[in-house]
């Protein structure tokens, strides 16, 4: 069974910061792809950022230069940096994982449940 767990969400004031974490946690052989989605109400989930193993990162257009998401690899854990933040912002952000639980198994995709960023004043 694999489980992520998100963190750290909560309301902030325009121009604020806050600092998103997920932990992954079970049976996990490797994982390949890890990142953030967020959905706004009555919008379609969109990419935040994602990471590959290796350290390369791709982020969405809305949050290019503002956004940071990083790695731990030895702690199966992922990490978004948002700055600048924005009333558009406001979402419910979504850890996911594309990952193997064994050697030769295939890649799935695993989600978390979701935590809330308000960006308001």
């Amino acid at each position: 069974q694999v489980r992520l767990v998100e963190s750290g969400g909560g309301l902030v004031q325009p121009g604020g910061s806050l600092r998103l974490s997920c932990a992954a946690s079970g049976n996990i052989y490797s994982i390949i792809v890890m990142g953030w989605y967020r959905q706004a109400p009555g919008k379609q989930r969109e990419l935040v950022a994602t990471t590959l193993s290796g350290g390369s990162t791709n982020y969405g257009d809305s949050v290019k230069g503002r956004f940071t998401a990083s790695r731990d690899n030895a702690k199966n854990m992922v990490y978004l940096q948002m700055n600048s933040l924005k009333p558009e912002d406001t979402a419910v952000y979504y850890c996911n994982a594309d990952l193997r639980v064994s050697r030769l198994g295939t890649i799935n995709a695993y989600w978390g449940q979701g935590t809330q960023v308000t960006v308001s004043s």
